[in-house]
């Protein structure tokens, strides 16, 4: 069993991205657990074709303590079998988040929902900000770790932390950085900027997966792609991700995480970044173009 973990910057498509390639991992033989590990509760939709499923902390909630909760209550089987479980969150300002990825993985482990299962995935949210949404790198749960990201600054400082994260326990508890994804927002430059900070992370881009509009399209619909239109040319991008990804096994590196100055520098050395002229400070953005 395969245990990996979607990490990346909040609204950068890292769920759409993960649902996607693991419907295809179940189109070509292998069992799948999906572990969603974001409050929002949407690492599953496209999977159950619904908006969202019963978390397991909602349910410890009304059934008065997870210990009474069987494991029947808390997965729900999908597309292709694809076993879904949803952690959960507080409420919003109430609470830690991680404390349901934490509830989660423990029971899941402790009722035997990896059984029988090739790949085990955890969708997970934004940065490595704290120790319960760090807890798939922290206790060894996921041992690959593929980051999406896009050609945004703050979606490559988030890739960057996220590799610190991964740097902090890589020794400790044997997780690695299986590579970076990037999820084409058609910015400047987008993928060699992707490829550059690969490089400098001591990794590489194992996909660069282009923007299409028939995404939304069956999003809007609760399906993957690959579900939604077979043929198309984006479920062939994500049929390419997923057979990757599957040959990636044991190539994991520990990263080599840079400073904000190194990534600003790389956004400056491709013109992203522009140093301003003392005598345009003040100007609106039509004046300086004039300028």
């Amino acid at each position: 069993m395969r245990q990996i973990a979607f990490y990346g910057k909040g609204g950068i498509g890292k769920s759409t991205t993960s649902q996607n390639t693991l419907a295809c991992l179940a189109e070509q033989g292998h069992k799948i657990l999906i572990v969603g590990c974001d409050p929002k509760a949407d690492s599953t939709r496209l999977i159950l074709h619904s908006k969202a499923q019963d978390t397991i902390l909602s349910l410890a909630a009304a059934a008065g303590s997870v210990e009474d909760l069987e494991i029947e209550d808390v997965m729900k089987v999908g597309y292709l079998d694809i076993k879904c479980v949803e952690s959960g969150g507080p409420e919003p300002g109430v609470g830690c988040a991680g404390r349901g990825v934490i509830t989660s993985i423990n029971f899941l482990e402790e009722n035997g929902a990896y059984e029988d299962t090739d790949y085990v995935s955890y969708d997970v949210l934004g940065d490595v900000v704290c120790g319960g949404f760090a807890m798939p790198i922290r206790e060894n749960k996921a041992q690959e770790i593929y980051i999406v990201m896009s050609g945004e600054m703050m979606a490559m400082y988030a890739a960057n932390n996220i590799s610190k994260g991964i740097l902090k326990y890589a020794n400790s508890g044997g997780v690695r950085l299986g590579a970076l994804i990037c999820n084409e927002r058609q910015t400047d430059k987008e993928l060699e900027l992707a490829e550059e900070l690969a490089k400098k992370l001591g990794t590489f881009l194992i996909k660069f997966v282009p923007r299409d509009n028939i995404v939304q399209h069956a999003e809007l619909r609760r399906m993957t792609v690959v579900e939604y239109a077979p043929d198309s040319k984006q479920a062939g991008e994500y049929r390419d991700l997923a057979t990757k990804i599957h040959a990636n096994k044991g190539n994991g590196i520990i990263p080599t995480p840079i400073t904000m100055d190194e990534l600003e520098d790389m956004l400056m050395a491709h013109g992203i970044m522009k140093q301003v002229d003392e005598s345009q400070v003040g100007l609106t953005a039509a004046e300086v173009a004039v300028a």
